[in-house]
């Protein structure tokens, strides 16, 4: 400073070091330095940001609020400028400033969208004024609604859900699979089938040909490829076994899925799922085509139908099959209970408890469904 006297960066630099360094405990000590970087650069709009931080911190709220307001009109799209003076903003009770700088922020596409969410939803709880303040950018409405699901807010996320279906914003399927796994979680069947009747009619295109009626199971021939994920069928990865497609030998069209168990692990197999809606106190018949070639051990693969939620209420199963046959239909009929609303349908391998217990061997499945009995 004093070889260059003129510049204001370097009294913004030591008003910084005052500000989070000073010993003296003179909450007003930086404030010069930054008023000395305003008079040298009037028009740069980050030192106008760090006088005010600097009212803001000196207790100065009026003189905090013109020097915000001074950053802003210079450089009223930067990010960082209208996060400091957002949480200025709740700290002097100006909510509706304070989310007008938030969007800002969000509009920004940086990596902040939760410390955004954070901010406002402790300066405000309500969740409607939270959803005005979101710029219309896909990526912040996912950020946000998964943020509210997390919180177990779900009506607010669903509210950020229809509104990004309203705004018709552009996103892949796989970008709303976060959001039907954690209605899921939730317990929420009914958002969850109305979520995905939604994407079904987005994407009906990757969706429709899923779904063949009255049958409830979507790609219950797997003639088309999975999605993994939705109410779609899920393979989880997993040592010991590898589930794909089969253009080979299916039961009835063209492809059938196969899982091929390598011998060097006594499995807990549960690694191919999917979700069903169905109706409270309804009979249904589930029937699937399995073939098994040389599967060892005395568990073998079968198909399991329970409630998602809680077994104790519906769960069924099918015979094992070990050994090597051809192609059977497997069927079971049931019943749900008044308060079921959504199934899972897997194929299962319960883990041996004979010594010889590693299981290896190769099972297909095919043409799975799920109908209610009187269609």
């Amino acid at each position: 400073m004093q070889w260059d006297y003129d510049n204001p960066q370097y009294y913004d630099a030591l008003g910084t070091l005052t500000h989070f360094y000073g010993t003296t405990g003179n909450l007003e000590e930086s404030i010069p330095l930054y008023e000395s970087a305003t008079r040298l650069s009037p028009y740069d709009a980050h030192f106008w940001s760090d006088l005010g931080a600097a009212y803001d911190w000196a207790g100065r709220t009026n003189d905090a609020s013109r020097a915000f307001q001074r950053a802003l009109q210079l450089f009223p799209n930067s990010p960082e400028i209208n996060w400091r003076f957002a949480n200025f903003a709740i700290r002097a009770h100006q909510i509706p400033e304070a989310l007008r700088s938030l969007q800002i922020v969000l509009a920004g596409n940086n990596s902040s969208h939760r410390d955004v969410f954070h901010l406002a939803a402790n300066a405000t709880r309500d969740d409607r004024a939270i959803l005005e303040m979101l710029p219309p950018q896909t990526s912040v409405f996912f950020d946000y609604l998964n943020f509210e699901m997390e919180a177990g807010n779900v009506l607010a996320a669903e509210q950020a859900w229809l509104r990004l279906l309203q705004l018709k914003l552009p996103f892949s399927l796989r970008q709303a699979f976060p959001y039907l796994d954690a209605l899921i979680q939730h317990r929420e069947p009914d958002r969850l089938a109305a979520a995905w009747s939604a994407l079904a009619e987005r994407f009906s295109e990757q969706i429709g040909p899923l779904v063949s009626k009255p049958n409830l199971v979507a790609n219950g021939s797997f003639e088309r490829d999975l999605l993994d994920g939705g109410m779609d069928w899920r393979v989880v990865p997993v040592e010991g076994a590898v589930a794909g497609l089969d253009s080979h030998g299916a039961f009835e069209g063209t492809r059938a899925l196969r899982i091929e168990f390598n011998g060097k692990r006594n499995l807990d197999y549960e690694h191919v799922f999917q979700y069903v809606a169905v109706r409270p106190n309804t009979r249904y018949r589930f029937s699937g085509a399995m073939r098994v070639n040389g599967i060892t051990t005395d568990s073998g693969p079968r198909f399991q139908v329970f409630d998602a939620f809680n077994m104790q209420k519906l769960f069924l199963s099918t015979e094992n099959m070990v050994g090597t046959s051809n192609w059977s239909s497997q069927q079971l009929e049931f019943k749900t209970k008044a308060d079921t609303r959504l199934v899972l349908i897997r194929v299962a391998r319960p883990p041996s408890e004979k010594l010889d217990n590693q299981i290896s061997g190769t099972v297909w499945i095919d043409q799975i469904s799920l109908n209610p009995e009187n269609q």
